[in-house]
């Protein structure tokens, strides 16, 4: 940022932004505070000496603008989660199976087995796309939070020592298409350690073209397994065909898109002879034109932290290990709400009674 910039959102002088900056003042406790918010970055951080710890964030479709300021965002609410886990003493390991092998020898047979091991070692069922998010967050010790972005596309995952895995997804999307995208990610994150060799890597990268399409490929084999997509086409089929109504039907039970059911279909050669990709996209193209008259699922914005963010930091309030101001900024919200959850603490020690040994 420009020191206009930093002025116009910390309320700082840009001349003493820029003492600040060569060292010939020190800022106030007041002005650490303004721009530790402007910079997403914890007071304390601002205060540490050595080498500032880089996180790298991978991005699915990287924004044209305010991409840094995104990262900074993600990696601040990173921080705020792993601290609230360490506060309350309740860090959940990441658990997720481990992909291994080298970056010029993983094809999409990988990608496929890939998909396979992970339904089964999570237990995710034949239709995981009705449950993956829950599983990621609650039992794998995954991250995900959720912002609106100028790029539909957009998603983002990070791996690190500090925090451990996380994603970014777009909560301008709907759930299905938010599905896919945390299916894609996941994939980054099993594969971390085969495409990222962590020497001289940029903080903010693209993946490259052909560890997208493994990234796809491993999406569509996870969400939509081979033997249950074709059980659900056949019961599907009528007089020999199948209508638009029907895609959409056996979207809405995997929760995908249609466009995705109708790529599975091409690539498990569900589709007549003649139908190839450039057909496809047309035939996808007109789907996403009649999704008004069958897309009539429900659907919520999501909120930015997941559910357990919010949980253990009202367990870090009632513990007295987090300020009420502390929390109103973690949760965003006043200290007059913030004051609520205090008012309820006298209900949240109670226990329930267990059975003896």
């Amino acid at each position: 940022m420009t020191l206009a910039q930093v002025k116009e959102r910390a309320g700082i002088g840009e001349s003493s932004v820029s003492e600040f900056e060569n060292g010939r003042r020190e800022p106030s406790l007041s002005q650490l505070q303004a721009l530790a918010r402007v910079y997403r970055r914890s007071v304390s951080f601002l205060l540490a000496e050595g080498e500032i710890s880089r996180e790298t964030v991978l991005w699915r479709e990287k924004p044209s603008s305010e991409c840094e300021e995104t990262e900074a965002v993600f990696l601040r609410l990173c921080e705020q989660y792993h601290n609230l886990e360490v506060w309350t003493d309740d860090v959940l390991p990441v658990c997720l199976p481990e992909a291994s092998g080298s970056a010029e020898r993983f094809g999409y047979m990988q990608a496929e087995l890939l998909a396979k091991r992970v339904r089964d070692e999570l237990n995710l069922g034949d239709r995981p796309g009705l449950g993956l998010l829950s599983v990621l967050e609650e039992v794998c010790g995954v991250k995900v939070f959720h912002l609106d972005f100028e790029t539909t596309g957009a998603a983002a995952s990070t791996r690190s020592e500090t925090y451990g895995a996380a994603m970014l997804l777009h909560a301008g999307n709907v759930r299905w298409r938010r599905n896919f995208s945390l299916a894609h990610e996941l994939f980054h994150l099993l594969t971390w350690s085969v495409f990222r060799n962590g020497e001289n890597e940029p903080t903010s990268l693209a993946a490259d073209e052909w560890e997208e399409k493994l990234a796809n490929a491993f999406a569509a084999n996870l969400l939509l397994p081979a033997d249950t997509v074709r059980s659900a086409f056949a019961a599907k089929i009528r007089d020999g065909g199948m209508g638009f109504g029907e895609i959409y039907d056996i979207a809405r039970q995997f929760d995908v898109s249609a466009e995705a059911v109708l790529w599975r279909l091409y690539f498990l050669k569900l589709l007549a002879d003649d139908v190839d990709a450039e057909k496809v996209k047309v035939i996808g193209g007109e789907l996403r034109s009649m999704s008004r008259m069958y897309e009539e699922r429900s659907d919520a914005t999501p909120r930015k932290w997941p559910e357990r963010y919010r949980a253990l930091a009202v367990k870090a309030l009632n513990s007295g290990s987090m300020s009420i101001g502390r929390f109103a900024e973690y949760l965003e919200v006043s200290r007059q709400t913030a004051m609520k959850y205090v008012q309820q603490e006298s209900t949240d020690g109670q226990e329930v009674p267990l059975a003896s040994a």
